[in-house]
């Protein structure tokens, strides 16, 4: 009865050894990747299109466009002394003074040309003492012919109306720029979409007589840029 009671225990105990020799077929475990993932911290902005804010005008009841008009329609600069805009007036009146000078200059050539001519053609000779007595003289001198005096003649006298209209057209810009400081400047806000310069100019022009002494004629250029 011992032998078999021993018998059964080393059977029980080659059992649960053999048990735990058993391959373990179930997969490996693999260890968990020690890198976490972070989010992006940079959120990309929901798209939002872009809105042009409306311009808003002000008005200014204590200017009056038509004042300034009617200054400088009067009196040149006097719209641009209403405007506040002492610095142009020099201008005004250095462009208007050039301009008039310039018609001086022409209409004084234009008589002297146009008397000297007058002898000619009645064929007689300024006496000694005449105010056209040395350019009568200078002229017969140089050899200047008919044909010559009276193209100088055409010449000062297209130079002195041009000068008329360069003077007439000064006077109306200077009521134009008192015009738009007035009402765009003093009266509304205003960007810089347009914007204009004024540059003087050269023009070339033909030579009417070959004792002029340029071919070339001054003149205001107006130039407009639209952004």
């Amino acid at each position: 009865m011992l032998k078999q009671f021993v018998f059964f225990l080393v059977f029980i105990g080659l059992s649960s050894a053999g048990m735990a020799q058993r391959p373990d077929f179930s997969p490996p475990k693999t260890k968990a990747d020690s890198v976490k993932m972070r989010r992006d911290s940079l959120r990309s902005k929901a798209f939002a299109p872009s809105v042009v804010d409306e311009k808003i005008y002000h008005p200014d009841s204590t200017h009056s466009p038509r004042k300034a008009v009617m200054h400088s329609l009067m009196i040149p600069g006097w719209g641009q002394v209403y405007n506040k805009k002492w610095w142009k007036v020099p201008i005004v009146y250095g462009g208007l003074g050039l301009i008039g000078w310039m018609y001086a200059f022409n209409q004084s050539y234009y008589t002297e040309n146009l008397t000297i001519a007058r002898y000619r053609r009645e064929g007689k000779v300024p006496k000694a003492g005449d105010p056209y007595y040395e350019t009568y003289q200078k002229y017969a001198t140089y050899g200047f012919s008919d044909q010559a005096i009276n193209d100088a003649v055409r010449g000062y006298r297209r130079y002195r109306d041009l000068s008329v209209l360069l003077f007439a057209g000064m006077w109306g810009l200077q009521i134009i720029d008192a015009y738009i400081d007035a009402k765009f400047i003093h009266s509304y806000t205003m960007d810089n979409n347009l914007s204009f310069k004024i540059s003087p100019q050269l023009l070339t022009v033909p030579m009417y007589a070959y004792d002029v002494q340029s071919a070339y004629s001054p003149g205001l250029k107006v130039t407009f840029t639209f952004r």
